[in-house]
């Protein structure tokens, strides 16, 4: 992968007390953000807010896991990252299934409560992004950790568009776009992770540098 350092080099910068620090940081944010973006999805009715709030529960747990894994060899990380491209995978498909059942049963979400939520989150996750912006070029652990925080930046910002979307409409279906659009970032971003995690297992076995 582009900018990615060679073996010993991408060891030392997983290890970093930056980067452990900072993956601290996220996990606090990523985890706080959970409880008031599920509580508000639930309570405004809005899919994309829900989709957002397990998205920030999967990326707390993947910090968390991040966190644990940091000092462990290559194939060990390769491994860990392997399991949270699976996890965005199932995320991804986990909300095309809530889209789906939002849809037939014609559900339409408060959209200001939706707007403000969506823009707090945006500020959380634009910070944790610029936190972790300086380790997106290292192994596949340390790529997953920044695709999980652009994703949810990127995710915010399509949530304030839904709810500008659903307010001025009257209908759901911005929110479920959007929800849609966000399950498919998840599918892709997890199978990335599976490709670089695999190359990453198979350079660990053959006593190569990560690439």
């Amino acid at each position: 992968m582009a900018g990615c350092c060679s073996h010993s080099t991408c060891d030392a910068g997983a290890a970093s007390p930056r980067f452990r620090q900072a993956l601290w940081i996220a996990l606090g944010v990523n985890a706080a953000m959970f409880v008031v973006e599920f509580v508000a999805g639930l309570a405004v009715g809005s899919v994309a807010l829900w989709a957002d709030a397990l998205d920030f529960a999967g990326d707390a747990a993947n910090y968390a896991l991040s966190l644990m894994v940091l000092s462990w060899g290559l194939l060990w990380r390769a491994r860990a990252a392997l399991l949270k491209g699976v996890v965005m995978t199932l995320f991804g498909a986990a909300v095309v299934v809530r889209a789906l059942w939002a849809f037939q049963h014609g559900l339409v979400p408060e959209p200001l409560t939706m707007g403000a939520v969506g823009v707090l989150a945006l500020l959380a996750n634009a910070g944790v992004a610029l936190l972790l912006y300086r380790f997106r070029g290292g192994d596949a652990n340390m790529r997953s950790v920044w695709l999980c925080s652009r994703n949810d930046a990127i995710g915010n910002l399509a949530v304030i568009l839904a709810a500008a979307g659903v307010f001025g409409t009257g209908s759901g279906l911005p929110d479920l776009v959007v929800a849609l659009v966000m399950s498919s970032l998840a599918l892709w971003s997890g199978l990335d992770i599976i490709r670089h995690a695999r190359r990453d297992m198979a350079h660990a076995r053959q006593g190569q540098p990560a690439g």
